[in-house]
């Protein structure tokens, strides 16, 4: 964090000082949440949570060179005080943007945004210092955070924000207000709690209606090939820029294939020319990612070329996000086990497909949560595709979704062996030691609360030390 004083950090927050001998003395470390994290110069954030209370690990982050703790309640040693913690870590993050003179860049969308705020800070980090959001940490915790980790060096801040409802991108545009805003997509993501498209698209919306207008250098980066994205260049008063397939895309791509190995290849084009692109990254959704990212790079003033080769040396930062291991033994396992929804799903699925052409895929699959009444439906889609996109062995992992998953596949022509539904983790991984053959090529996926990783890790292992449990 850029550095300031405890008294301004007060005054900023709305607080009391407790037992600050000098409230002159300087936070000149980062902002943690986590005490394992507190180090010199640090200012460490109590949170009360349901099973841990931060207020309790005070003197331990102090003693490990915290400068001060932000809480609720004195806790004997130097604090600064305050009724509401949250609301306070967003004030401190609103004064240090305001502060930096940094490009805030904002990306919010049903399907990819991690991915995409990667290939973004990756792209830019070429042109100047970047900092960006770790994993998905884009709630209304973690997007302050990563805001405060932001040094006077930064000319990039690039914030992933995520959303429950309408209200909450409002609520994180107000802490960071950012002058370029990125909509990939609208999509079946939390469906349930929002109650239907439109209203996933009224909370994503709320992205470019945070924007400055045009002429203070706002600009809105929207996804022309998704109607409910490209309709809202209706809501903001910023400069729009479109990309994707359409014909009024401003940045899109042609002559798009997978090479061999399932990676896109591409030649890009932008307002300010073409080159070519051939990504590191595995499965074709992923150019629709790159466009968004370089619609963004060229906004900011960076050349085709520039653009290009930035895409093409850009890797996966965040974990379990088609993360590609190969086994000594031949055996490709990708694994995407992060989170799920039917749109990634579906992605993943093709991507899978491509990299088996001659080899046998599985696809190892669970449930993807928060879908409300479209569960069923979309469960039972994503097992047809996976007929459909001849995959050679469907394993559905779980409950009552998973079944789901192997009746789709079952209604759309998988009769004998090619799907199998198992009860859980464990059980795949015993199916999976006995019938993998070298050369197979395994994708693991579902949402994050099913714990699939254990799956692809118990894979990965076996392969290098023997069979062992998944965990």
């Amino acid at each position: 964090m850029i550095a300031l004083s405890l008294a301004e950090i007060a005054e900023v927050v709305g607080g009391q000082t407790h037992d600050i001998p000098d409230p002159s003395v300087q936070v000149t470390g980062p902002v943690v949440r986590d005490s394992r994290e507190a180090g010199p110069g640090s200012l460490f954030v109590a949170f009360a949570g349901e099973r841990v209370d931060g207020h309790d690990f005070a003197a331990a982050v102090v003693e490990a060179g915290s400068v001060a703790v932000l809480g609720t309640r004195p806790v004997g040693v130097p604090a600064i005080v305050v009724d509401d913690v949250q609301s306070a870590l967003g004030a401190l993050a609103r004064h240090v943007v305001q502060r930096l003179g940094a490009t805030l860049v904002a990306l919010t969308g049903s399907a990819g945004k991690t991915s995409t705020k990667d290939l973004i800070a990756q792209v830019l980090q070429r042109k100047a210092p970047t900092v960006f959001t770790p994993g998905s940490l884009n709630n209304e915790i973690g997007l302050p955070l990563t805001a405060l980790s932001a040094t006077e060096e930064t000319r990039f801040l690039v914030l992933e924000m995520g959303a429950r409802g309408i209200g909450h991108i409002r609520y994180l545009t107000g802490l960071t207000p950012p002058k370029v805003g990125l909509v990939l997509n609208v999509g079946s993501a939390h469906i349930g709690e929002f109650g239907g498209r439109e209203q996933i698209a009224q909370a994503k919306g709320e992205l470019v209606e945070a924007l400055p207008s045009e002429a203070e250098g706002g600009t809105a980066i929207l996804n022309a090939d998704d109607p409910y994205v490209r309709a809202m260049a209706s809501r903001t008063k910023a400069k729009v820029l479109f990309f994707g397939e359409s014909g009024e895309a401003d940045v899109s791509a042609e002559n798009v294939r997978l090479t061999d190995t399932g990676q896109p290849s591409f030649r890009l084009h932008t307002p300010s020319g073409a080159s070519d692109v051939t990504m590191r990254l595995y499965g074709e959704h992923h150019v629709s990612n790159a466009l968004a990212a370089a619609a963004v790079a060229h906004e900011l003033g960076m050349s085709a070329d520039e653009i290009a080769v930035a895409l093409s040396e850009a890797g996966s930062l965040s974990r379990w996000r088609m993360e590609v291991t190969e086994r000594p033994d031949g055996v490709t396992v990708v694994n995407d086990a992060y989170n799920a929804n039917p749109e990634s799903m579906k992605a993943a699925l093709r991507a899978l497909a491509a990299m088996g052409k001659g080899r046998r895929t599985w696809a190892v699959l669970g449930k993807m949560a928060e879908l409300g009444d479209e569960a069923l439906a979309e469960h039972d889609a994503v097992g047809r595709l996976a007929v459909r996109l001849n995959v050679s062995k469907l394993v559905a992992v779980g409950g009552r979704e998973a079944a789901w998953l192997q009746l789709g596949a079952y209604n759309e022509g998988s009769w004998g062996e090619e799907s199998v539904h198992v009860s859980d983790a464990q059980a795949a991984v015993d199916l999976l030691r006995s019938e993998l053959r070298p050369g197979d090529v395994v994708l693991v996926k579902a949402s994050r609360s099913v714990g699939l990783e254990s799956v692809a890790q118990a894979l990965i292992e076996t392969g290098a030390e023997g069979e062992v449990s998944a965990r």
